[in-house]
């Protein structure tokens, strides 16, 4: 009779250790899923904020080059030179408001700033879902193992560990390939 209260203790034991390391890997999981979230919004938020300031200097260019083809079209006034000298000052302007490497403010390099935080967000959103469903599988896994400690039914346990198997397997996903394929 001993023997099999050893058996059923030790294999409690076994359960509670596979517990342990699901546990472990959905802490893991859920950090790098936070992590991976707080990215993302902060991707987003700076994508759509250079949007903003492209948006903002297309349509000061835009002002500004109606301003010049009106001021062109109006007849000669009193001091051509000065519309002259106006009309090259705002075709300075405008072409640095289109593109300003030194200072990265240019429309292009702006679009260019704005496409790089989107791919940065898609990124991190890929990994994101990666993770949650590796920490999923984790808490199913988690469950699973400790009804076997109640019911008795080893495959619970099986079970249990193949989920957590699979969840090593999402995160993993996530950390290095996040793009190999979609979930979502």
């Amino acid at each position: 009779m001993s023997g099999g209260h050893g058996a059923v203790e030790g294999s409690n034991k076994k359960i509670a250790l596979l517990i342990s390391v699901l546990a472990l890997f959905l802490a893991l999981g859920e950090t790098l899923a936070k992590s991976a979230q707080t990215d993302a919004l902060g991707a987003n938020v700076e994508a759509s904020n250079l949007w903003a300031y492209f948006q903002a200097r297309t349509i000061r260019s835009t002002v500004l080059k109606t301003a010049s083809e009106q001021l062109a079209l109006d007849p000669p006034g009193a001091a051509p030179e000065a519309v002259k000298k106006q009309l090259e000052e705002w075709s300075k302007t405008m072409a640095r408001w289109d593109s300003e490497p030194a200072t990265g403010e240019g429309r292009k390099e702006l679009a260019a700033k704005a496409k790089a935080a989107e791919v940065k967000r898609d990124l991190s959103l890929a990994r994101y879902h990666h993770y949650e469903l590796g920490s999923a599988a984790f808490q199913i896994g988690i469950v699973l193992a400790s009804a076997q400690v109640i019911t008795g039914i080893a495959a619970l346990a099986f079970a249990g560990g193949a989920l957590g198997v699979a969840g090593v397997a999402m995160l993993a996903v996530g950390l290095f390939a996040p793009h190999a394929f979609h979930l979502f």
